[in-house]
Formats: C-alpha cells, sequence, structure tokens
C-alpha cells in the first residue's frame, strides 16, 4: 500500500476508471455477439452494426480503446458478418 498522499489518491482513480472501462469493453463484446449472432440467424444486422460501431467509436473517443483498436475491431466485425451471411 502506497504511503504517499498523491499516491493514494491516484490508486483510488486508476480502480475508478478500471471499474468504468471495465462495464465499456464488456459492452463492446455483447454488441459485436449480437452482430455475429444475427448473421447466423439469417436476420438484418445493419441496425445491430450500426449500433457496434457506434459504441466502438464512443469507446475510441473516451480513450477506453486505442483508435487503431477501434478501426481494427470494426473492419473485423464488418468481414465476420459478410462471412457468415455468405455462408
Amino acid at each position: 500500500m502506497a504511503n504517499i498522499k498523491s499516491q493514494i489518491k491516484r490508486n483510488r482513480q486508476n480502480e475508478t476508471r478500471r471499474v468504468r472501462n471495465r462495464g465499456v469493453r464488456s459492452e463492446l463484446r455483447t454488441r459485436e455477439k449480437a452482430v455475429v449472432a444475427a448473421a447466423a440467424a439469417g436476420e438484418p444486422t445493419t441496425e445491430l452494426m450500426r449500433l457496434a460501431q457506434q459504441r466502438i467509436d464512443k469507446a475510441a473517443a473516451k480513450g477506453v480503446i486505442h483508435p487503431n483498436e477501434a478501426d481494427r475491431r470494426k473492419s473485423r466485425l464488418i468481414a465476420r458478418a459478410a462471412r457468415i451471411e455468405a455462408d
């Protein structure tokens, strides 16, 4: 445990941010799974895809994930959904 006052505060801030970021990351995974599930079921994915991309962009804007990771996630999600719908 830290003895320095500023480090104690920093630890508190880090924990708060960790919990908040964990929720955001969890939501990203949930939205990606929803798109994949809809594609597998043969349902339209346009609205779910739009919402997933919107959340990914928001997470990148808030610094939860790196902007390059956001672009990579969106690209992979689109490709995965297209591959599933083609089968």
